[in-house]
Parts: structure tokens; C-alpha cells; sequence
């Protein structure tokens, strides 16, 4: 009897528990839902994935089944089709991904099985004796440290053909994605982090810089699910990348947390620290990358031009967003959530919580200096001059922080704010 195989976040080949625990007579399913609300650089991203997948499962005899339309509606109608015996689905974190499931199994006449396929470490598998989930990290990552990981899933050499119609999966979009967003397939993604794995080594040293090339910028496959977060994790260790690991356990904590508590989508974990402003002119200024910071700024500018953007600038443009304009976190993370290609709800508003002083940050006042962060983590000021490009000139006296004539002449901006009247001003808000 056939099982579907039901596609979500884990459009790979290599270690997919999904697919593997389908059997060799599987039916290979994905549905586009419109009320999964996406980008365009991840609907581009997305639809080059898929057709990578698409490529990968015929070379295995098989094929993948597009649909759109309702997500319900389409797996049954799959599961009728073929008289399916079990569905196999990957177990995700957010409110919308739990409601789906919980909906179908009240529909389906045969079992659903959920599978561990986007995280290391199932959600629920890891909680403190005394509550449902851990609100921090380190006690949690203790735990993630020793917990057994589940075996790495290989498919068979040939997958049973079917006969079940699908969609034509359709061409990228191009309009409004940023023109350098990366390419999705499990393939591209594959050789890109081939040729990291060798320098994982001394990520615990580069992680901050932000420059091209010192990430991993294995972001995007994880997102999709191009790469096994376990495949992942195994070749990491066996380089020695300890805290590279560490950053994939931040990213099982989040999700943890969110399947827990799925308003985290919408919610701070705490109460707000102040009472935040709208001020559109400056939020068009923080969006466009004009606010007279040469770092925020390059980062802004990266983010709608390649749909990425480092960690480290990430926590900047948040810090400054929230602590120097006072603006609602929620407003910045809706920004991300337009542009990344790598998008995670989990990740994306956890990350600003976080940053915003609403998350698990054991000091919610923390501030970032905008200039500061610079210098440290772009010495060379070569970030700024690839994304401000104004400010390449030979007579900008300092990228950091331009002096007056140098803005005047360049036609950069002065400073939106002062910081120091922005530190007083966060202050004398929050009390």
C-alpha cells in the first residue's frame, strides 16, 4: 500500500526522515498553500528548491506532486487518489505548521506520522524536570549536548513510480526579490557547504566579522530544509566547529520555545521595557538604509539587495531599531520577514525578542553601539564600502563615523540621532 510523504520544510534527498520513512512505494507531495504567507525572494527560493527535489526524486524513479490550493483539501484528495496507508509529515514549531497537522488528523482516515526533519533535536524531546520547555539557553544546551541525536536516513537506490498528476511547479518570481538573492536546491547547497566545512574550525573566531565569506550562510538551506540540521551538526564535530554547533543548539532552542508557546510569533516573552514610538520618518530611513550610521546602513542596503544580511549585523540593525529609534520590534521583524530568504519564524522573532529586551536575553537593557560594533567587527571598514559605496572615496576621513564635510561632500547623511542622546533618551523611556 502507498504512504505519502508530505513536503514542507525538508526538500532534500540525503537524511530525510520523511521521505525514508515512506518507504520505496512513497508519493513524494508538496502543497502550496496561500495562506502560508511568503516573500518573493522566498517563493523564487522555494521554487528553484523544489525543482531541484524534483530532479533528484526521478533520478530515483519517482517524482515530486505539486498542488496548489487548499493544504487539507490537497492531501487528502492525494491520500483518496492512491488509497495512501499513512502519511508522513515533518514536525515544525509554528502555530500555523501545529494547526495544519492537528486539522488533518481530524480529517484523515490514516495515520499521520510526524518525523524529527528540521530541527537536531525533536521540540518536545528536551524539557526541564519542573516546567514544559526551558526559557534558557544554557541549562537547555546542557541537556541538547547529551541527548541522542536520531540515525541518519538513507533512501533506497530506486523509489516506486506513481501516477498521481501534479502542477507544473512554477518559474521564479522575479518581481520584487532582491537582485543578488542566493539560488535554492539541495544540490547548490550541498557544494556551498562543502566548501565551508573546511573552515569551520575557526568560526568560533570569525562568526562576528561581517564581511563576505566569514558565515556559514547555511541559513537558507536549513530554512527549507535543502540540508539535515543532523548531517549538519555530525560534519561540524568532526571539524572541530564547537561553536558553530552551538549556534545550530540556538536555533533548536527557538524552536522549542515557539512549539511551546506558538504567541511568541506575535508576543514578547516578556512584558515590553518601554513603551515604543512610531516615527514612519524614521523607520523609512532605518528600512532604506539612511540613517547616518555607515553600518546600519550597509546592512539595510545588503538586506534588500541580496535577501541576507550576518548575524551580527542583524542584532546591530535590530538594537538600533528598537533601543536607538524605540520602535516596536514586531515592525523590524515584519521588515526581515519581507526580504530574507532565509526567514524563520522560530529564528527571525526570537532573534528580535532578543534583541529588543522581550526574549530570553538575561539583560534586557543591552544596547549596541552602532559605531563601536563597526569598528570591531569590520576593521577594515570594507562591509560599509561594499554597501555604502558613497563613502568609498579616498577623501571619507573615517567609514565609521564620516566627519560633517565628508557626509556634505559624499551626500551621506548626518546621523538620524546622536547616540548619546539616544542612550539618555532609552533611558529616561524605560524608567
Amino acid at each position: 500500500m502507498p504512504e505519502v510523504a508530505v513536503l514542507m520544510r525538508d526538500l532534500r534527498i540525503a537524511d530525510n526522515p520523511v521521505l525514508a520513512g515512506a518507504g520505496t512505494d512513497v508519493v513524494p507531495l508538496f502543497v502550496s498553500d496561500d495562506s502560508v504567507h511568503m516573500s518573493p525572494n522566498q517563493k523564487a527560493y522555494l521554487h528553484e528548491s523544489l525543482r531541484d527535489l524534483d530532479r533528484s526524486l526521478r533520478e530515483l524513479g519517482s517524482s515530486l506532486v505539486y498542488r496548489a490550493g487548499s493544504f487539507d483539501t490537497e492531501v487528502r484528495k492525494v491520500v483518496d487518489e492512491v488509497r495512501a496507508g499513512r502519511v508522513h509529515i515533518g514536525r515544525d514549531a509554528d502555530e500555523l505548521s501545529q494547526r495544519r497537522v492537528a486539522d488533518l488528523r481530524a480529517s484523515l482516515g490514516v495515520p499521520i506520522i510526524e518525523h524529527t526533519s528540521i530541527t537536531v533535536i525533536d521540540p518536545h524531546a528536551v524539557t526541564p524536570v519542573s516546567a514544559d520547555y526551558y526559557q534558557r539557553f544554557t541549562p537547555y544546551h546542557e541537556r541538547w549536548r547529551t541527548e541522542e541525536r536520531r540515525p541518519i536516513h538513507q533512501l533506497p537506490s530506486a523509489l516506486r513510480p506513481h501516477s498521481v498528476n501534479g502542477q507544473p511547479i512554477p518559474d521564479p518570481p522575479t518581481l520584487g526579490t532582491s537582485p543578488q538573492r542566493r539560488n535554492g536546491g539541495e544540490r547548490a547547497a550541498r557544494k556551498r557547504f562543502d566548501a565551508w566545512i573546511d573552515l569551520a574550525r575557526s568560526y568560533g573566531d570569525t562568526r562576528d566579522e561581517l564581511v563576505d565569506g566569514s558565515t556559514s550562510r547555511v541559513s537558507e538551506a536549513l530554512s527549507f530544509g535543502e540540508l539535515s540540521a543532523v548531517e549538519v551538526v555530525d560534519a561540524a564535530l568532526g571539524h572541530g566547529a564547537d561553536e558553530f554547533v552551538r549556534q545550530v543548539a540556538w536555533r533548536d532552542f527557538n524552536h522549542q520555545l515557539l512549539f511551546h508557546r506558538p504567541d511568541l510569533e506575535h508576543q514578547g516573552l516578556r512584558s515590553d521595557p518601554i513603551r515604543w514610538i512610531v516615527d514612519d520618518e524614521a523607520l523609512d530611513a532605518w528600512r532604506e538604509g539612511r540613517t547616518g550610521y555607515p553600518v546600519v546602513d550597509a546592512a539595510m542596503r545588503q538586506l534588500t539587495e541580496t535577501g541576507w544580511m550576518p548575524n551580527r549585523a542583524r542584532m546591530i540593525t535590530a538594537s538600533f531599531l528598537t533601543k536607538h529609534l524605540l520602535q516596536d520590534w514586531r515592525v523590524g521583524a515584519e521588515w526581515f520577514r519581507a526580504w530574507l530568504t532565509d526567514f524563520d519564524v522560530a529564528n527571525n522573532q526570537l532573534g528580535w525578542q532578543w534583541v529588543a529586551g522581550v526574549g530570553v536575553d538575561t539583560n534586557p537593557w543591552r544596547m549596541l553601539n552602532p559605531t563601536l560594533q563597526s569598528r570591531r567587527h569590520d576593521p577594515s571598514g570594507g562591509y560599509i564600502t561594499t554597501w555604502v559605496p558613497e563613502l568609498s572615496a579616498w577623501w571619507v576621513d573615517d567609514v565609521h563615523d564620516p566627519s560633517p564635510e565628508s557626509r556634505t561632500r559624499s551626500g551621506y547623511p548626518p546621523t538620524i540621532i546622536d547616540h548619546r542622546e539616544a542612550v539618555a533618551r532609552y533611558r529616561d523611556r524605560k524608567r
